[in-house]
């Protein structure tokens, strides 16, 4: 009989290579051992990390399909007359995906669950097919996606794109140049709606311009060179995520919309009263409150999209539901209109405990978001019974917990200086047991060290900037907390604020809803930090209320994953604050930077001006010397601790995934990282049901 493996069994038989992947901003690939080589002893989880591997597009359009095919519910669909035949739904020009591995069946309802209205990134990333651009599988690669092909000037200062001929909304409409002026001309450069200018859509400061050609043409065009825009287009950024991720959640961005249907509810078209009025009718408080609901496609069922499903039942309901959308530009190799699967039908889920729970039991056919890592034993010893396998997709972002300081904060004019201060940061950060956090949160796969990426990368600033004041030393962090003036400490050992209004307090704010269990880690930290006499207060929150919190600058020190930030210029927001949708380093920094000065409040420490200043010089430079920039800046951020790393280069965050036997045309890795917008890069189009 055979014995029952322990724990640690599974895990050493199922364990990580932390950082050992090839993916992301045209990094090289790990350099496989040679064959006859003595392979180092395996590390825990190795043998669930498979191939990276996805479908491919097809660019030659000799090669495209000339007949097409569609789903049954569709074509019964055209049978009764309420919708065309798919010869006139599908664009002349399509985008080609052959499938990884076969052409496959229609039909089914992917399961998988999601947290809530806050939860939006559940869908988004999975229809983030209607972005400009897109990366490949393998994301080092930028392909084509809504457009066809792109062109950039010789000197960087524009960028032509152009689009797919005959391509239609979901509800029929055609999709045309008219659709990107109308954004940048009635959403982006309207200031009710896009208060502050966003970095994205600039060069060296100054704000760039959309400029139609032709109704499948338009230009991207800016004052100064901005080489880094084709990548800012295929990358996840408010300029190039599209209409799934930036026109949701109360974002105004995403480089085009549905302008048939979105001029019904702006003044310009009809009045202020109008519009007012419709807003009062929906029980909203005004115009610009209710316009951002009509264009969030998670919350409104009947705007057009471009995405390959479309929201039926909406997000803020207990099942929010998608279903095919019939107009979608994919067809596969063979001409069958994409996608396979008919719906998708997420659960919300009560906790994170309940959605893994239910994952365990096999009640989710793909589910890569919030399964957590720290559950991999039981995601092991189940799997037969739950008929699904487990796949790792490690990540290279430096820190899945990482202790954001608030460098904006006000509100408590003692809290404010220190966080401010150098060495109080590093005291923190040293103050800070991670080898016991990965024990004990990562199962010992992830790699504990501050927010550097991992050193595979071409912006990693190198080895030792990993370990640079991000290693347990609670004897120097003492020392640097006398240093700066907080000697005093009361009975309990707790160090006394300067101003004499009794202990130092800090607040660590954490999400319900994070990848990670955020909320016990800093439990865990508070717990560590009584040896350098800090007391933490762990203040839990739901994660709209998480983000709301730190968009209105209230928060200390909020903990979040830095993830994105492993391809600095692609996914800035988790390193720098100047993102003025989300920065939890400074909200008013961000809009100061956004704006050039013109708003919000800038920074006064030196250093992270110069960070500010290097990030902003990025643009006009070329791949090499931008790699050179990302280096400087991750120096600057490692060496001041504004973000405390603790642990990554792990597959924690959306890289544990549960994978029913079920299904077919699934990767055996995927890339896992924010600008291939994970698991988009793979085509979830082509996933389909074996039988």
């Amino acid at each position: 009989m055979a014995t029952k493996p322990t724990r640690r069994e599974f895990l050493r038989d199922a364990a990580v290579v932390a950082g050992g992947a090839a993916l992301a901003g045209a990094l090289p690939a790990v350099t496989a051992n040679a064959q006859g080589a003595k392979a180092p002893e395996a590390k825990i989880g190795s043998q669930l990390i498979g191939k990276l591997e996805g479908p491919e597009l097809v660019l030659d359009a000799a090669k495209w399909p000339k007949k097409f095919a569609e789903a049954p519910m569709l074509a019964d669909m055209v049978k009764a007359g309420k919708l065309p035949p798919v010869e006139k739904r599908v664009p002349d020009e399509p985008m080609v995906v052959k499938p990884l591995q076969s052409i496959g069946r229609y039909g089914g309802t992917w399961r998988r669950g999601f947290t809530g209205p806050g939860d939006s990134e559940n869908g988004n990333r999975i229809v983030s097919t209607d972005k400009i651009l897109f990366w490949d599988y393998t994301g080092t690669k930028v392909m084509p996606c809504v457009a066809k092909e792109w062109k950039q000037s010789d000197d960087g200062k524009s960028v032509t794109i152009s689009l797919r001929k005959g391509m239609k909304w979901s509800d029929g409409a055609p999709f045309t140049a008219n659709d990107f002026v109308f954004w940048y001309e009635e959403v982006y450069l309207n200031k009710d709606l896009v208060p502050t200018r966003h970095p994205d859509f600039m060069a060296n400061g100054k704000s760039g311009a959309i400029r139609k050609v032709d109704d499948a043409t338009v230009v991207f065009e800016f004052q100064d060179p901005n080489f880094l825009f084709v990548d800012i287009l295929a990358g996840s950024t408010a300029i190039g995520g599209g209409q799934a991720t930036q026109a949701q959640g109360g974002r105004s961005m995403g480089a085009y919309m549905p302008a048939h249907y979105i001029k019904q509810y702006l003044p310009k078209f009809s009045s202020k009263e109008e519009v007012e009025k419709k807003a009062k009718a929906a029980g909203f408080d005004g115009w610009v409150s209710y316009i951002k609901n009509r264009w969030d496609w998670g919350l409104n069922p009947e705007l057009p999209v471009l995405t390959p499903w479309k929201t039926v039942s909406p997000i803020n309901t207990p099942t929010w539901v998608l279903e095919r959308n019939p107009y979608y530009m994919g067809v596969d190799t063979a001409g069958n209109q994409l996608p396979y699967i008919d719906r998708i039908s997420m659960t919300l889920a009560e906790n994170l405990e309940v959605l893994n729970l239910r994952a365990i039991a096999g009640q989710y056919d793909l589910q890569e978001r919030h399964t957590a890592l720290n559950k991999l034993p039981v995601f092991l010893e189940n799997r037969a019974k739950g008929g699904y396998d487990v796949r790792l997709d490690p990540a290279l972002n430096g820190s899945d917990a990482t202790l954001q300081t608030n460098q904006a904060y006000e509100a408590d004019p003692e809290i404010a200086k220190w966080l401010h201060t150098s060495d109080f940061r590093r005291a923190l950060s040293m103050g800070i047991d991670r080898d016991q956090l990965n024990e004990t949160f990562w199962v010992g796969v992830g790699t504990p060290g501050s927010v550097a990426p991992a050193e595979s990368l071409p912006y990693s600033p190198g080895p030792d900037w990993r370990k640079k004041w991000s290693t347990l030393d609670v004897k120097q962090a003492n020392a640097l907390l006398d240093k700066i003036g907080l000697s005093k400490k009361d009975g309990e050992g707790y160090r006394l604020r300067t101003d004499g209004k009794g202990r130092l307090r800090l607040e660590l704010q954490t999400s319900a809803g994070a990848f990670v269990p955020h909320t016990q880690i800093a439990e865990m930290i508070k717990e560590q930090w009584k040896k350098i006499g800090i007391q933490a207060d762990v203040k839990e929150m739901e994660r709209s209320l998480f983000f709301t919190r730190a968009a209105s600058n209230e928060h200390q020190i909020a903990l979040w994953a830095n993830d994105g930030s492993e391809v600095l210029f692609l996914f800035p927001r988790h390193a720098l604050p100047l993102d003025p949708i989300q920065a939890l380093l400074g909200t008013p920094i961000a809009r100061w930077f956004a704006s050039n000065g013109a708003q919000g409040k800038g920074p006064k420490d030196p250093r992270m001006i110069s960070a500010l200043e290097l990030y902003r010089s990025a643009n006009g430079k070329k791949t090499q010397e931008r790699y050179k920039i990302a280096q400087d800046i991750w120096k600057i951020l490692v060496d001041e601790q504004y973000s405390i790393g603790t642990v990554g280069l792990s597959p924690a965050t959306m890289g544990v995934r549960i994978v029913s036997n079920k299904l077919g045309n699934i990767p055996s890795r995927q890339t896992n990282a924010q600008h291939a917008r994970t698991p988009c890069s793979s085509h979830p189009t082509t996933f389909f049901y074996k039988a």
